[in-house]
């Protein structure tokens, strides 16, 4: 079978996964994907904490729940006005909204200079989004640290994230080492599994940055997860992202597989489109020297 014999049978397996598998992935996409992943910026100074005051109870059962949906804000919120960090909180998730505006910024200042030189945009999307308190309670917990404001700066570095959506693979490099070489950025962390994926067959360039805020008394450093993909990687990461919560499917191990064995073909496709790409670019020159 060749490779656009590969590209079809991966359009109809999904096809038929859509389908089958059950009608509230489309549902779930909708409602919680929009939640996770598109641009969502809380306002704390809207929440009533006058009220909470007293014991906590049944905060441990956020242990066991994992959808942000399912969880009463109420046992957060009372944590904070206990530990009488509710206005510390606030401030925190300001500088963390600001920190994703500047590193937005950049990115489209990229953009623009991008496409005018090279007659064309170097990515197609931006999604951000900032945790919500009990995504970082849980977030926490599973780190086996209690919810506090120190342990948030001291455990976390991904309150604030974006997702920049690229065409091709090689944009994903030279985005990211442009935003790199800014010399206002620090790189903390940088984990390539574009080159190295993941067992699932995950595949993504994240980097953990540091950026300059600038408030009114004081500069300070705001650290913002950076994650680059491809069109066909996110897509495929967003399918992933919602089959993997399903819960009692059978032939879990077969199903894993057949995602492995996808997202490998996503990424033969995403490397054709790219050589594709380059000859029309190639060719293209030739005639301009003509």
């Amino acid at each position: 079978m060749g490779f656009w014999g590969y590209i079809e049978k991966l359009y109809i397996y999904f096809t038929h996964r859509l389908n089958i598998v059950d009608i509230l992935i489309l549902e779930d996409m909708n409602r919680k994907e929009v939640m996770s992943m598109a641009v969502k910026h809380l306002d704390y100074s809207t929440i009533d904490f006058a009220k909470l005051t007293g014991s906590i109870e049944g905060v441990e059962e956020l242990d066991d729940l994992v959808e942000v949906a399912d969880i009463s804000g109420d046992d957060v919120e009372k944590m904070l006005a206990v530990k009488n960090q509710v206005k510390d909180f606030k401030i925190l998730m300001m500088k963390y909204d600001c920190a994703l505006s500047e590193v937005r910024t950049k990115l489209d200042v990229l953009n623009k200079e991008l496409s005018l030189r090279n007659n064309r945009n170097p990515f197609e999307a931006i999604k951000m989004r900032i945790k919500t308190p009990a995504s970082i309670y849980k977030k926490l917990r599973s780190k086996g640290v209690d919810f506090s404001i120190e342990n948030i700066n001291d455990h976390l570095s991904d309150i604030a994230g974006i997702r920049v959506i690229c065409s091709f693979v090689d944009d994903i490099y030279m985005l990211a080492e442009c935003l790199a070489n800014q010399d206002d950025i620090t790189v903390l962390q940088r984990k390539d599994y574009i080159e190295t994926p993941k067992k699932s067959g995950y595949r993504s360039l994240h980097l953990i940055i540091e950026v300059p805020i600038f408030l009114t008394q004081a500069k300070e450093y705001m650290k913002v997860e950076v994650q680059f993909r491809t069109i066909a990687m996110d897509f495929w990461a967003s399918l992933e992202h919602k089959m993997k919560y399903k819960k009692n499917i059978i032939n879990q191990e077969v199903i894993s597989d057949d995602l492995k064995f996808s997202a490998d073909l996503i990424n033969q496709l995403d490397l054709r489109m790219q050589q594709i790409r380059e000859k029309i670019d190639a060719s293209e020159d030739d005639v301009s020297n003509y």
